[in-house]
């Protein structure tokens, strides 16, 4: 017999010589798993507070804070600025990537800088932004 080829079992339901492969054995799902008959049955959580708690142990929590000036950015360097600029991402050391239309305002947001930082880093409970670094609009 072929390896990887299923044995073949004869069918009455065709003439004579016509076969038909065997159906799959059962496999057990490996995630599956027989519930011990001691165990107490635990009620359902609520996702909020699961998610909460990965993000506390893994130690995401402190860096989904950092990251929240990008949803807030309008609210937080006003409407003028916002349509010019884009905020991209924040790393780890607390630098802010944003992404800005035209040159002129690359130079007018680098002079900027610390009162953007102060507006950003009002907040508190949050880490901060120690840098922000500005590249042009592709």
């Amino acid at each position: 017999m072929r390896k990887g080829v299923r044995p073949a079992i004869e069918c009455s339901f065709f003439p004579c010589g016509q076969y038909l492969t065997a159906p799959p054995s059962p496999i057990p799902h490996p995630a599956l798993r027989k519930r011990d008959p001691n165990e107490k049955k635990r009620t359902p959580e609520p996702l909020s507070r699961v998610v909460g708690a990965f993000l506390k142990h893994s130690k995401l929590e402190e860096r989904l804070e950092q990251a929240a000036v990008v949803p807030e950015w309008e609210v937080l360097v006003g409407k003028q600025i916002a349509k010019v600029t884009k905020p991209i991402s924040v790393t780890r050391d607390g630098t802010l990537f944003v992404a800005v239309k035209t040159n002129a305002w690359m130079t007018e947001l680098s002079l900027m800088e610390p009162q953007l930082l102060r507006a950003l880093n009002a907040k508190t409970g949050r880490q901060r932004v120690r840098k922000i670094r500005l590249q042009l609009m592709r």
